[in-house]
């Protein structure tokens, strides 16, 4: 009897191994899934989907498709682009059958937080325009400012050695008017963009940033200053020749001018010329030949010399004015410029 029983329990115990192994086999068989079954993104970000349980020759076999095309792309190796907010499904087909991925995307944050610091700025922040791509920029907020009042804002344009290839930062580390210029409001925002050249596409970030900031943070809008030295003063003549209006004065430094002189004059924005008189790579005839072109078309608006000398200014530094101080060259003449409480508290005395 005992004998019987166990020959009854061992054979129910095969059978539900066999069975259990059936199931198992069956299961692994079709077990084909994707390893997303969905996905947050944001605009320009790009993920790759994978059909599992799909064996690596057979991967060719498997067909993509995006229900939004202008959502969201998808190749026909299952890489997913978020091309524009919105929702999209994306539908992987493999012997007839169809294995789904939600996407969900959100647009591009305006601004990407930089998360290192250099004597008191926030460095290699980006602002991502719309219209003008991104844009690196370092900024200072004194301790004072919690958004609930009005902040001036300056705005440093880099010449050369401080546009955003020479390093993240270099503007700053190469430059010293934003640190200069803490010393004649306390209550000032200091914006330094490290742009990419000193043309068009840097004058309009650059107007993109300052218009950015002042939709997004409290300034007061007749206080706001900028200046650019060597190429960021050409930079800043282009700025200058497109929206002038943005700035109660701007300080050119060693350099030359490149953009349009009307709206300069129509908007009677105050500039203020700075250059050695022998500066070796500009030279100062084209800051002679600007201020007169500005000048004259001042005159022929009916603004008398005392009008025309509070919104323009050409100082041409002679030779004994770099004598002792170390500069060796007069186009290195920015380290005394920013340190010049003439030029400085003309700048922003307005």
């Amino acid at each position: 009897m005992r004998s019987k029983t166990c020959k009854i329990l061992s054979v129910m115990f095969l059978l539900a191994m066999a069975a259990l192994f059936f199931q198992h086999s069956v299961w692994a068989k079709s077990k084909i899934y994707l390893n997303q079954g969905s996905l947050s993104m944001t605009v320009g970000d790009s993920q790759k989907l994978k059909l599992k349980g799909v064996s690596s020759k057979n991967q060719n076999q498997v067909s993509w498709k995006s229900s939004a095309t202008q959502t969201v792309l998808v190749t026909d190796k299952g890489k997913v682009t978020a091309k524009k907010e919105g929702n999209a499904t994306v539908t992987a087909s493999y012997k007839g059958k169809k294995y789904r991925c939600r996407v969900q995307v959100a647009s591009m944050p305006d601004v990407t937080l930089g998360t290192g610091n250099y004597r008191g700025f926030q460095v290699d922040n980006v602002y991502h325009s719309k219209n003008n791509g991104d844009i690196h920029y370092h900024v200072y907020f004194p301790d004072s400012y919690d958004g609930k009042s009005d902040f001036a804002l300056f705005i440093t344009l880099p010449g050369y050695q401080g546009l955003y290839f020479q390093g993240v930062a270099e503007n700053l580390r190469t430059e010293d008017f934003a640190f200069e210029a803490q010393k004649y409001n306390k209550r000032m925002i200091i914006l330094a963009p490290q742009l990419n050249d000193w043309g068009e596409t840097s004058a309009d970030q650059t107007i993109a940033l300052t218009e950015y900031f002042l939709e997004q943070y409290r300034i007061d809008r007749s206080k706001v200053y900028i200046d650019g030295y060597s190429g960021g003063g050409e930079t800043l003549s282009l700025v200058l020749g497109k929206k002038p209006e943005l700035f109660a004065a701007a300080l050119m430094c060693s350099s030359q001018w490149d953009g349009a002189y009307e709206p300069v004059v129509k908007a009677r924005t105050p500039v203020y010329f700075v250059i050695g008189e022998s500066d070796e790579y500009y030279g100062s005839s084209p800051f002679q030949n600007a201020y007169q072109k500005l000048h004259t078309l001042y005159r022929q608006e009916g603004l008398s010399e005392a009008e025309i000398e509070a919104l323009l200014v050409l100082d041409i530094k002679n030779a004994s004015y770099f004598a002792g101080t170390g500069i060796a060259y007069q186009h290195g003449g920015g380290y005394l410029f920013c340190r010049d409480e003439k030029t400085m508290g003309w700048l922003f005395g307005k």
